[in-house]
């Protein structure tokens, strides 16, 4: 065996130094930032642990001297000169911005939006005036985030009203009730028994559409009530029909499911003390997702149907 010389060892040592470095590049370790490597975690343990300096304090500027002003005595009945005289605060209080409708709704108080609501609704005395009212009316924050007031659609002299929860994507978008997949079915529902939308006056509990989708929240429902109330007695129909859970729950009072309370006929009075009946039945929406639910729907639309022809010759 030969014997290993000098030669041997640094030819060796220049191959592992050169595999270390290849080994390094291969790593993306390819430029070299000092002489001797450096240990990061610890510099960085040590400077977490390390006093913070304290701040020497800015060194304090005198202001220069002022030159005094020249005085004199006011002649009798002068006014003191400009440069002698103090400005006394003002005991005025502070200007009050003019009282408006919450522009972040969100802020408002529980019931101060829907008493506002209220009292602007009850000075409507048209309908224009109602959906006008609306378009400038800031106590609900779902005005903000919808594209369009969605008020109402159909014949306002109509004998019956349809009223839904609050509008979609596709009512948002265009700015009428009932213009997608379930407004099309409604349609549908209301041509089997001789009825469409110049015969029908159709709108929502909500008039603005909440975001995604999602359900109306209580205080939400609780502020646009008042304005769907004023809309019925001005609309004043012989037949009011609630869609769904919420707008049934809204306007008749009942707690039922809407399983349960649909079929039947509530009393609604309207303001002006006269009594009007009005049928729950189930929303087009749901009848989308549950189809099955439709034969349920049907008998409500025939039940509709007799009270329409009944009234008619009651007159």
């Amino acid at each position: 065996m030969e014997p290993m010389t000098a030669s041997h060892a640094d030819t060796d040592a220049r191959a592992d130094l050169m595999s270390y470095l290849d080994f390094h590049v291969e790593a993306g370790v390819d430029a070299a930032l000092d002489e001797r490597p450096h240990d990061r975690v610890a510099e960085a343990e040590a400077a977490a642990l390390a006093p913070a300096p304290r701040a020497e304090p800015a060194p304090r500027r005198e202001p220069p001297p002022r030159e005094p002003l020249p005085q004199r005595d006011p002649a009798p009945g002068e006014d003191a000169p400009l440069e002698f005289r103090r400005e006394l605060p003002s005991r005025d209080p502070p200007p009050r911005e003019p009282p408006r409708t919450y522009g972040n709704a969100a802020g408002a108080k529980p019931g101060e939006a829907a008493d506002d609501a209220r009292a602007r609704a009850a000075q409507m005395t048209t309908l224009e005036e109602l959906e006008a009212l609306l378009r400038g009316f800031e106590g609900c924050g779902l005005r903000f985030t919808a594209k369009n007031l969605v008020f109402a659609d159909g014949n306002p002299q109509a004998r019956v009203m349809f009223v839904g929860e609050a509008p979609g994507a596709d009512e948002d978008r265009i700015g009428k009730p009932f213009m997608g997949r379930s407004g099309q079915l409604l349609d549908r529902m209301m041509a089997a028994i001789g009825l469409d939308r110049s015969s029908a006056y159709i709108s929502n509990v909500v008039p603005w559409r909440p975001p995604g989708n999602r359900n109306p929240t209580p205080q939400e429902i609780s502020i646009c009530r008042p304005f769907v109330e004023r809309q019925i007695e001005l609309a004043n129909p012989d037949i009011l029909v609630c869609l769904g859970a919420p707008a049934t729950q809204t306007l008749t009072g009942t707690k039922d499911g809407i399983l349960k309370a649909r079929g039947r006929f509530y009393p609604y009075r309207l303001g002006d003390g006269r009594e009007i009946r009005a049928l729950a039945t189930l929303h087009p929406a749901y009848l989308l997702r549950q189809p099955v639910q439709k034969r349920l729907a049907w008998r409500d639309f025939r039940m509709l149907k007799a009270a329409l022809d009944g009234s008619a010759a009651g007159r």
